[in-house]
C-alpha cells in the first residue's frame, strides 16, 4: 500500500488565521487512491520549515508519496520550489510541466505556477499549488501516473506494464 503524507504551506495557515481548505481536499482526494495516509503537517513559508517536513515524511516515516499545497507563486513568501528544490535527489519536470499544461485549459494563470515534482531517494514529492480547486485540477492529472511512477522507483521496471 501507498504511504502518503500531505503537507500544507502557508503562513496565515500555519498561525490559525485561516482554515485549511486544500491540505484536507488533497487528503480526500488520495484516498480515493487506497493508500495509508501517514499524516498530514502545516508549515509556514519559511524554506527551513518545508524542507524539515519533507525530509521527515521521506526519511523517518518513509513516505512514498509526499503532496505540498501552497506557496509556489509569484509572491517573496513563496518558496516552496526553492526549499523542496533543495532536499530533491533528482527533478521529475514532466510531471510539472503536464500540470501546467493541463490547467491551462483552464487558466492562462498556470503557468504562473512554479512547483516541481522529484524524488527524495524512492519518495515521490509533489509542489501542487494552494487553491482546493487548482488542488482538483493538479490531482486529476498526476492520479494516473502515480502508482506506475512509484513503482518505477522501488525497482519495477516499464516492460512489465501495457500502455
Amino acid at each position: 500500500m501507498i504511504r502518503v503524507s500531505v503537507m500544507t504551506i502557508s503562513d496565515r495557515c500555519s498561525r490559525g488565521e485561516r482554515k485549511d481548505l486544500s491540505g484536507p481536499r488533497l487528503v480526500e482526494l488520495v484516498s480515493a487512491l487506497n493508500v495509508e495516509l501517514l499524516g498530514t503537517l502545516i508549515v509556514a513559508d519559511e524554506v527551513e520549515q518545508i524542507q524539515a517536513g519533507l525530509l521527515d515524511f521521506a526519511r523517518n516515516q518513509r513516505a512514498d508519496l509526499i503532496l505540498t499545497t501552497g506557496g509556489t507563486g509569484l509572491s517573496a513568501r513563496d518558496v516552496t520550489p526553492e526549499a523542496t528544490a533543495a532536499v530533491l535527489d533528482r527533478e521529475i519536470p514532466g510531471i510539472s510541466e503536464a500540470m501546467r499544461i493541463q490547467n491551462l485549459k483552464h487558466t492562462p494563470y498556470a503557468m504562473l505556477s512554479r512547483g516541481l515534482a522529484g524524488l527524495i531517494g524512492s519518495c515521490l514529492v509533489v509542489n501542487l499549488p494552494g487553491s482546493v480547486k487548482a488542488v482538483e485540477e493538479n490531482f486529476a492529472v498526476i492520479s494516473p501516473v502515480i502508482r506506475h511512477a512509484l513503482q518505477m522507483t522501488h525497482g519495477d521496471t516499464h516492460e512489465s506494464y501495457s500502455p
